[in-house]
């Protein structure tokens, strides 16, 4: 069985600079129309990273998620570029703040095959490579979340077409193509790192029924929010290569429309059906016993201090029960452009220009930030995480 680390008061063996997160949207998908989206670059966060990471700090937010965008580094099989990187590595570091790097946030390099056997081990050499780059950058504890959104993913581009691979009915398939990925990555960072902290992002939903005789059915559609969590723990499909090593933290994103009548319409918080967040988190923990990070959450616009200081009172009841939850993740922590139409999305406490050229702290969000961050401890260094016998 699996040896637990003894809880810290932080999250299970998981101790994150600061409670209060945010995270720097990463997308590089391939959408349907074959318009490649680079949030990153067209955001101009590429290019002021230094700026966007004093800005973090200024609030005493010292963890963040960001992104390395695969296509750019790797346009030729085994050849890694990294100057999309370093910078904003780099960045990160001298402003004290730590980061989970995607290493794979819905985007494949040009000209790869997403159905190909082959693919994971492409991945897991560019993971590879991608840890050997970070250790030696920096001796601290690296955090990686080697897939972003498996589940969500598998629906967008595997069921419904909007983005690579564009399929539709094979998201089950897909889903699976993606936890090898994982797997087979997840083992290649801690070769390089052994101390390197696994981050396994996925959206938390609740469906209720709309009639009692949907209660099953709904129930079923729920509970399938566990499935790339269970696989890559090895719990099913063991030919997948997962093992409960591997489901190191639990990634948790949760949005407004996280919650929705079966077959009907969202539900909103306070909603008849609704279900309060805590009660998820308190589930998921029961189920895996590990650490819990609230890896996405945030609302556009005017929504945005009420919705995060609502997702604040309920991580810290969630922690007063027991709960370890480690951080939660203001997400996107900057305005960014929109996937499909560019347009200026107003988000998270970092505000920029029409011409992202300028970038300040919304007195708002930052305000709501220091309330997120009373909802958790004062933590320090990232802890060693937990081994198997």
């Amino acid at each position: 069985m699996e040896r637990r680390v003894a809880a810290t008061g932080d999250g299970e063996g998981l101790r994150l600079r600061s409670f209060a997160m945010a995270g720097f949207e990463g997308a590089t998908m391939v959408l349907d129309t074959g318009r490649r989206v680079d949030v990153v670059g067209r955001s101009r966060h590429a290019a002021e990273a230094a700026a966007d990471y004093r800005l973090l700090a200024g609030l005493g937010v010292l963890t963040a998620r960001d992104a390395f965008r695969w296509h750019l580094i790797e346009r030729q099989p085994g050849r890694y570029d990294w100057s999309s990187a370093l910078p904003v590595v780099r960045a990160a570091a001298a402003a004290g703040v730590e980061v989970i790097w995607d290493l794979c946030h819905f985007g494949l390099p040009d000209g790869l095959d997403p159905w190909s056997p082959a693919l994971p081990g492409r991945f897991a050499a560019f993971a590879r490579a991608a840890a050997g780059l970070l250790r030696g950058e920096s001796d601290g504890v690296p955090l990686w979340c080697p897939v972003n959104e498996i589940s969500y993913w598998a629906f967008a581009g595997g069921d419904r077409g909007h983005f690579v691979p564009c399929a539709r009915g094979r998201g089950g398939d897909w889903k699976r193509q993606l936890v090898r990925l994982s797997v087979e990555a997840s083992r290649a960072l801690r070769e390089v790192d052994p101390r390197a902290r696994l981050v396994h992002a996925d959206p938390a939903i609740h469906i209720a029924p709309k009639h009692d005789a949907d209660r099953t059915v709904a129930d079923r559609h729920r509970l399938s929010m566990f499935e790339a969590w269970d696989m890559i723990a090895g719990r099913r499909d063991p030919d997948l290569g997962g093992s409960a090593d591997l489901l190191d933290v639990v990634g948790i994103n949760f949005y407004a429309d996280n919650q929705w009548v079966h077959e009907g319409p969202g539900l909103a918080p306070g909603a008849p059906g609704y279900r309060p967040l805590r009660d998820i988190l308190a589930e998921t923990h029961a189920r895996y016993g590990r650490p819990i990070v609230v890896t996405e959450t945030g609302a556009e616009g005017a929504d945005g201090p009420g919705w995060l200081r609502g997702v604040a009172g309920e991580v810290a009841a969630a922690r007063a029960a027991g709960v370890p939850v480690a951080g939660c993740c203001v997400y996107p922590a900057m305005d960014y452009p929109g996937w499909t139409d560019d347009r200026h999305c107003r988000c998270g406490p970092i505000a920029a220009s029409a011409d992202w050229s300028t970038r300040w702290i919304d007195p708002a969000m930052g305000d709501a930030m220091a309330d997120l961050a009373r909802a958790g401890p004062t933590s320090a260094l990232s802890a060693p995480r937990p081994t198997r016998p």
